[in-house]
């Protein structure tokens, strides 16, 4: 049996940014998928949706089942095939090589997909019996009374019976010891250098970082939005990129008299803007193409328009194996060894760490960094002390 080559198909909007949905191999849009699509408009979950979706169907293709069709045991065993651990057999896995299983935490995205996806066609009626599966509540946490307003008066909340059950939280990846020295060694391009210093400075992720313009830098001392006395920068979140490069927080802005307030501020190091004159009085100024992006590419057709997020992560991959740096280094891992840092520098000081690395909450750093280094010298010596021995 031939599979349905569904496709995800990006869409231009009229206003800039992208809008996603789902064709078939002849073109036409799936209506399922559209419809349900349509109500994230707007938004990067629409994108992230749309390829889950996609997967999807073609498996429901194969399998012979239709939204009217489809049981609850049977997204179960879509979960297993893909990736999670189910308590049931499930024939054989659907993402094979070179695919690579869903890790926990795209497991917990393609579920809550699924049952939105399902809930969405099941309100008109459609397969009843597989909405009252879906439908399920469970008794509150404290944690939940805490999040929600008069949470104290809630009885149940919604769960989502094909999310498997969270991992226990790893300790972050960091980057290798010395790994910023040994890329700048490697890196062949003062717009690479730029990259390096700029991720390891600060808390920027790669999309906040490939998405920045121009106008979002304030890099000297007391910049005309009033903001913030030191230089930083605006990470300010834009679907209208040509790179299709966005910041992930989508803190409100405004370009006022040509200068940018708000957006999610991060301040800005001696050494940043070192790597930035540097740039742009080379090869910034040779190719650049007014389209006032902060990066751009160098080389190839497409040389002066905008550098997209997979360019620069190709380019630090690249660049970890040149320098012979263990494990595959990607950019996440600079905002991690980064908040890291500050803990150290700061005495684990929670709040000072919240806002130098731009992080929701306190309690999430807490929660992914409050936890002693157990090869710190302080760590070993106290296991000695308990231990009746001296060092």
């Amino acid at each position: 049996m031939v599979l349905a080559d569904f496709r995800v198909q990006p869409l231009k909007r009229a206003g800039g940014g992208w809008s996603y949905t789902v064709v078939w191999p002849d073109g036409t849009v799936d209506e399922e998928s559209d419809a349900f699509l349509r109500t994230y408009e707007g938004s990067g979950t629409q994108r992230t949706y749309a390829y889950y979706l996609v997967d999807h169907l073609r498996w429901r293709v194969r399998e012979r089942l239709a939204t009217e069709s489809v049981r609850l045991l049977d997204l179960h065993r879509y979960m297993g095939a893909v990736g999670a651990q189910v308590p049931m057999p499930w024939g054989q896995p659907w993402r094979i090589p070179p695919k690579r299983p869903y890790g926990s935490s795209a497991l917990q995205v393609l579920a809550a997909c699924l049952k939105g996806f399902y809930l969405h066609q099941c309100a008109s009626g459609v397969n009843p019996e597989l909405r009252a599966a879906l439908e399920v509540r469970r008794l509150p946490t404290r944690a939940d009374r805490n999040r929600a307003l008069l949470g104290h008066v809630k009885t149940s909340v919604p769960t989502n019976p094909l999310a498997p059950r969270r991992a226990r939280r790893r300790h972050p990846k960091m980057l290798p010891d010395g790994a910023r020295p040994e890329l700048l060694q490697v890196v062949n391009t003062a717009r690479d250098r730029l990259v390096v210093t700029w991720l390891s400075d600060t808390s920027l992720r790669i999309g906040g970082l490939a998405g920045l313009h121009l106008v979002d830098l304030h890099l000297r001392t007391g910049a005309d939005c009033g903001e913030c006395r030191s230089p930083h920068l605006h990470v300010c979140h834009r679907w209208g990129n040509p790179n299709q490069a966005a910041a992930k927080r989508k803190a409100d802005w405004w370009l006022r008299d040509g200068v940018i307030t708000g957006g999610e501020i991060v301040r800005v190091s001696p050494a940043m803007t070192s790597a930035y004159f540097e740039y742009m009085t080379t090869e910034y100024a040779e190719h650049a193409a007014g389209h006032g992006m902060l990066l751009i590419q160098l080389a190839g057709p497409q040389r002066g328009e905008p550098w997209s997020a997979d360019g620069a992560r190709g380019m630090l991959r690249r660049a970890g194996r040149r320098a012979n740096l263990p494990g595959r280094i990607k950019p996440h891992q600079f905002r991690h060894s980064f908040t890291s840092r500050i803990l150290d520098a700061s005495g684990n000081d929670l709040l000072v760490a919240k806002e130098a690395g731009n992080w929701a909450s306190a309690q999430t750093v807490d929660e992914v960094y409050g936890h002693p280094d157990q090869h710190s010298p302080e760590f070993i010596a106290a296991l000695h002390a308990v231990w009746g021995e001296t060092q």
